[in-house]
C-alpha cells in the first residue's frame, strides 16, 4: 500500500482538532461578550467547559483498547458538526442560555474524545523524527483553527451584525456555516487519512488491562514533575486567555482598548495568524535540528516574554489598529514557538506501549492547568483592572520557569537522524 504523505491529513486533522475546542473556549466568550455577559460570569462559565478535557484520560484507555482510531475520528467529527449546527438553532430560543451550554457540553465531550483518538493516530502514523518534525505543523494548523475563530469568525460575526442589525441571528449564521464546513472535512477525512498497520483494538480489552494503564503512567519516572510541569507551564496562559479578548473588546473606560467586534477579527485573523504560523513551523524544525533539550529554554522564553505587550497595551491604549496587531502578532509569533516543546515533552512522557492513553492523561492534566486558573481570572480582573492583571500574570509565569528547570529530557530527543 502507498505510504500516504502526513501533508495530505495532519494539517486538516489538527484544524479539525482546533475548532472544536477555540468555540467551546474561546469563540463562546466572545459570543457570550456580544450577548451582555459581564467578564466574571464570561470566565467562570466557560472555564467549566475545560472539564471534559481534564478527565478525558478516565474514558481515554476505551478508545484505546476497542476499535481503530481512524473510526473513532471520523465518527467523532460527525457528531461534532451536529453540535456546531445545534448552537445555530437554540440561539434565538428563549432559553438560549442554558440551551448553548447544554450544546457546548455535548461538543466538548465529542471534541476532548476526538482529541486522543487524532493524538494516539498522529503517534502511530508516524516515527519519531516525524513526529518531532511535524510537531509544528500539527501545532500550527491546531492554533490556525484558533486564530481563524478569535479573527475570521469573529469578523465575519461582526459584518453580519451589521447587515442583520441582530447580534443572535449573526451569531446563529457563523455557527451554521461552520458546521457545513466542518461536515465536509469530515467526509474528506473518512476518504483519505492512512491506515496504518498498528491502528486497532487491543487484543484484550478488560477492566484489568483498563487499569493498568493508568498503574503505568503514574510509575513514570520523576512522576511529580512531570505532573508539576503539565499543570504549570500554561499557568500565565490560563488566565490570559480568558481576558484577551474582553480586553481589546472593553470600552476604554473600562480599561480595555474598545476594538469593533470586526477589528478583533482584524488583529487575531490577519498579522496575528501569520506571525502564530510562522513561529509553530519554526519551533518544529528548531526541535528536528538540535533536539527537545537544545531547544527548551529558549522556547519557554519565547512563549512567555512577549506577554508583556499585554501589560503595555494595558498601560498605553494604543490607538493604531496595526500597533495592537504588531504586539499581538509578536505575543503570538513568540506563543507558537514556545507552544512545541510542550507538545514534545508530552510525546516524550507518553512514549511506551500506551501512547494514546497517556498522551490523553498528559492532555487532561494540561486542561486541568488551563480551567482552575481560568475560573478566577474574570474576577480577578474586575478586582484590580487590567494593567494590574497583566502584570500579574508576568509574575505567574514564575512557576512554570521552575518546573521546566526539573525536567530531565534526553539528549537528542526529537532530533531529527541525519543518517542513512
Amino acid at each position: 500500500m502507498q505510504q500516504r504523505s502526513p501533508w495530505a491529513w495532519i494539517p486538516s486533522l489538527y484544524l479539525l482538532q482546533g475548532i472544536p475546542y477555540v468555540v467551546v473556549m474561546t469563540l463562546s466568550v466572545v459570543m457570550y461578550k456580544n450577548l451582555g455577559l459581564s467578564n466574571t460570569e464570561i470566565a467562570l462559565t466557560t472555564s467549566w467547559l475545560y472539564l471534559p478535557w481534564v478527565i478525558k484520560p478516565l474514558w481515554s484507555p476505551l478508545i484505546e483498547l476497542l476499535g481503530s482510531k481512524r473510526r473513532w475520528i471520523w465518527a467523532l467529527q460527525f457528531l461534532v458538526g451536529a453540535a456546531l449546527a445545534g448552537v445555530a438553532l437554540v440561539l434565538p430560543l428563549p432559553q438560549w442560555f442554558q440551551l448553548s451550554l447544554a450544546v457546548f457540553w455535548l461538543m466538548a465531550f465529542a471534541s476532548a474524545s476526538h482529541d486522543i483518538a487524532a493524538d494516539g493516530f498522529y503517534l502511530l502514523a508516524l516515527q519519531q523524527h516525524q513526529q518531532a518534525a511535524f510537531v509544528g505543523v500539527r501545532s500550527t494548523f491546531y492554533r490556525i483553527a484558533n486564530i481563524a475563530g478569535q479573527g475570521g469568525l469573529v469578523y465575519l460575526a461582526g459584518v453580519l451584525q451589521e447587515r442583520s442589525g441582530s447580534m443572535v441571528t449573526a451569531w446563529s449564521q457563523v455557527f451554521m456555516l461552520l458546521a457545513a464546513a466542518f461536515v465536509l472535512l469530515a467526509l474528506y477525512h473518512l476518504a483519505l487519512l492512512p491506515r496504518p498497520v498498528a491502528d486497532g483494538p487491543a487484543a484484550r480489552a478488560g477492566a484489568r488491562e483498563f487499569f493498568a494503564v493508568f498503574k503505568a503512567y503514574f510509575r513514570k519516572p520523576a512522576i511529580g514533575v512531570i505532573l508539576g510541569y503539565l499543570l504549570l507551564y500554561r499557568f500565565p496562559e490560563a488566565q490570559l486567555l480568558k481576558l484577551a479578548t474582553p480586553f481589546l473588546l472593553d470600552a476604554p473606560a473600562q480599561g480595555g482598548l474598545g476594538l469593533s467586534t470586526k477589528e478583533v477579527g482584524i488583529a487575531y485573523g490577519t498579522v496575528g495568524l501569520t506571525a502564530l504560523t510562522l513561529g509553530g513551523l519554526l519551533g518544529g524544525w528548531i526541535i528536528s535540528r538540535v533536539g527537545l533539550k537544545r531547544a527548551l529554554w529558549p522556547l519557554i522564553l519565547s512563549m512567555h516574554v512577549p506577554n508583556l505587550v499585554f501589560l503595555l497595551m494595558a498601560l498605553i491604549h494604543p490607538g493604531s489598529l496595526w500597533l495592537v496587531s504588531a504586539a499581538l502578532a509578536l505575543e503570538q509569533f513568540g506563543y507558537g514557538l514556545g507552544f512545541t516543546a510542550y507538545l514534545m515533552v508530552m510525546i516524550l512522557v507518553a512514549e511506551g506501549p500506551h501512547k494514546t492513553a497517556h498522551y490523553a492523561i498528559c492532555t487532561g492534566f494540561m486542561a486541568l492547568g488551563m480551567m482552575l486558573p481560568g475560573m478566577w481570572s474574570g474576577w480577578l480582573q474586575a478586582q484590580i483592572g487590567y494593567p494590574w492583571f497583566f502584570a500579574w500574570v508576568l509574575l505567574a509565569t514564575l512557576p512554570s520557569f521552575v518546573m521546566t528547570a526539573l525536567l530531565r529530557i534526553p539528549e537528542g530527543f526529537g532530533k531529527k537522524d541525519d543518517g542513512p
